[in-house]
């Protein structure tokens, strides 16, 4: 099969999207209320088995559900609450055009099929069935708690006050080990995002008119209305990100971009809408990298991004060189998140979305928790 270029697949692309579907456009530009209650606001993993390579599998089995998390973090929840995240527990199975996806992928209820409930719910095992128990949840992003969730809170069997620095430590290491996924474990977070905003089922798109992606941005889509840092203020305040750990949302935020929509590429299979989308999206991702090296030069594992990304083509039948170059990448990615904290990183700046383009608006704290 021949290689398809840029130009080709935006026109293609277009075309097709006019013709078959009606949109205006898939993944880029998105209008209309299926922008948030068909796609996931931000991002974060679901319980899909068709994960995206790398993203991090919820297992329904060890899902203890949102309310177990809110009898501490009271806080949180309440700014969940007022989320679309929470919202298409109950507003999707409704929509109009999810429901049109649904028909044409042979899907006869939104809730009870494990297509939809991949990236659109929190599904907990009950009686052998895998049953939704709530929208896009505190374990779509850290992800399944019965083994991870009595050690992070118990204070090694002490209180917040007589717990030993060296004992907390220890209590993190072992909740980081029986798999929960933190704040500061940046990258994995950054893969349960996009492994629903940008979409990994072929078929879902070409035959069922999803939209490939959403116009994803780690920093815009974290710091809006899923915001939810009132812990460590104890409830007082929804502290936004600092100046240094925006770069580092938005930096890797790019890189998991790229990473996935490589994968993307190299799973597709014939010439429609998913293909040309995500070598579009792969494209973009690589020359805003570009950008970030040039303003970030003593970050020189940024231009190595860059490489990866144009060490493989972006055309169809060449999964193994572009699987390559998203290892590399996705290596490359841990990598950066463990050694880099954002303060090297002031030249980001001027590239990093400000608040007139967070999408939604983050809640106020009003109790302690």
């Amino acid at each position: 099969m021949q290689a398809y270029t840029m130009a080709e697949a935006r026109v293609r692309s277009h075309c097709i999207i006019q013709r078959a579907h009606g949109l205006w456009s898939i993944g880029f530009g998105c209008r209309g209320p299926l922008l948030f209650s068909v796609l996931c606001l931000c991002g974060l993993l679901m319980n899909f088995s068709f994960a995206a390579d790398g993203a991090v599998a919820s297992d329904p089995s060890k899902t203890v559900g949102p309310n177990a998390c809110s009898e501490c973090h009271k806080q949180e929840a309440e700014a969940w609450k007022g989320t679309h995240h929470f919202k298409t527990f109950r507003e999707m199975p409704r929509n109009t055009e999810a429901n049109k996806i649904a028909e044409k992928m042979g899907v006869r209820r939104i809730k009870s099929e494990s297509l939809c409930l991949n990236c659109h719910f929190t599904v907990q095992q009950k009686n052998n069935k895998q049953e939704p128990v709530s929208g896009i949840s505190c374990e779509s992003c850290h992800s399944a708690g019965q083994d991870w969730i009595k050690v992070h809170s118990g204070f090694s069997g002490k209180t917040a006050q007589t717990e030993t620095k060296a004992e907390k430590d220890a209590r993190w290491k072992l909740a980081d080990s029986k798999g929960m996924i933190r704040p500061r474990s940046l990258y994995r977070l950054a893969k349960n995002c996009y492994g629903c905003h940008v979409v990994p089922q072929e078929e879902l798109v070409n035959k069922g008119g999803h939209r490939a992606g959403s116009a994803f941005e780690l920093v815009s889509w974290s710091q809006g209305e899923v915001r939810h840092n009132t812990w460590h203020s104890k409830g007082k305040d929804n502290v936004p990100a600092s100046t240094a750990r925006k770069r580092m949302l938005f930096l890797v935020g790019l890189g998991v971009e790229l990473e996935t929509a490589l994968r993307a590429v190299a799973k597709a299979t014939v010439r429609k809408v998913y293909a040309f989308e995500m070598a579009e999206r792969a494209d973009r991702a690589r020359k805003q990298l570009a950008a970030a090296a040039k303003a970030a030069p003593d970050v020189p594992e940024i231009a190595k991004l860059v490489e990866f990304a144009h060490s493989a083509g972006l055309t169809l039948n060449n999964e193994r060189s572009l699987t390559a170059a998203a290892d590399g990448v996705s290596k490359l990615l841990a990598s950066i998140a463990e050694k880099y904290d954002g303060s090297t990183m002031a030249g980001l700046d001027s590239l990093i979305p400000g608040p007139d383009k967070f999408k939604g608006t983050a809640r106020n704290a009003s109790a302690t928790n």
